[in-house]
């Protein structure tokens, strides 16, 4: 899979642009993913996920946190994938995770957060019959203020030459977010 969603009516997928993340909100009523969300569902695995609370107007003034669950079990997702098809046959396959609203805990980072689903629904998540649509739906919504803990890291997160296991360990002298303060940052969505 090649990482941001392509619909399938695309014809030129070089002038189209890639949707990276799909708001939940309007997930419904887009045409880009009608399809995708009735057939089409998958999870993402993952560890941990990053979000930069802008402190300031200009680009270096992000702190990065690091997000994951507080149980230590791995985070499951939600996302689409679709498979966009071109006149002469060739196939690209293409897939995004699904944001919804921040929770109480960590809107002070960001506004928004991905869609994390419960072992519990997986199934319900992943079943394409069609009828299910509307009860996988209602699966979209913040986790609840006890699901996650998170803690700020350092700025090596930035660069991609960075994979090691350090640039996940806290700072000691970051001051945490507060839950009741806004963050300062533009939108994407």
């Amino acid at each position: 899979m090649r990482w941001g969603f392509l619909p399938s009516f695309v014809k030129d997928p070089k002038t189209y642009p890639l949707v990276f993340n799909i708001r939940s909100e309007s997930l419904l009523q887009k045409p880009s993913f009608r399809a995708a969300i009735k057939r089409r569902r998958c999870l993402f695995p993952a560890d941990a996920f990053y979000e930069w609370r802008r402190s300031g107007q200009r680009k270096g003034e992000s702190q990065p946190y690091l997000l994951k669950r507080r149980d230590g079990a791995a985070l499951a997702l939600a996302g689409l994938w679709e498979s966009w098809v071109g006149p002469n046959g060739e196939e690209i396959d293409t897939a995004a995770i699904i944001t919804t609203a921040a929770n109480g805990a960590t809107a002070a980072i960001h506004e928004r957060l991905p869609a994390i689903l419960e072992k519990r629904d997986f199934d319900l998540w992943l079943d394409v019959d069609e009828k299910r649509v509307d009860e996988a739906f209602l699966l979209l919504r913040p986790p609840g203020n006890d699901v996650l803990e998170f803690f700020t890291i350092g700025p090596a997160v930035n660069k991609a030459d960075n994979d090691r296991p350090e640039i996940q360990e806290p700072l000691e002298d970051a001051a945490p977010a507060q839950p009741n303060e806004a963050p300062a940052q533009g939108s994407l969505f």
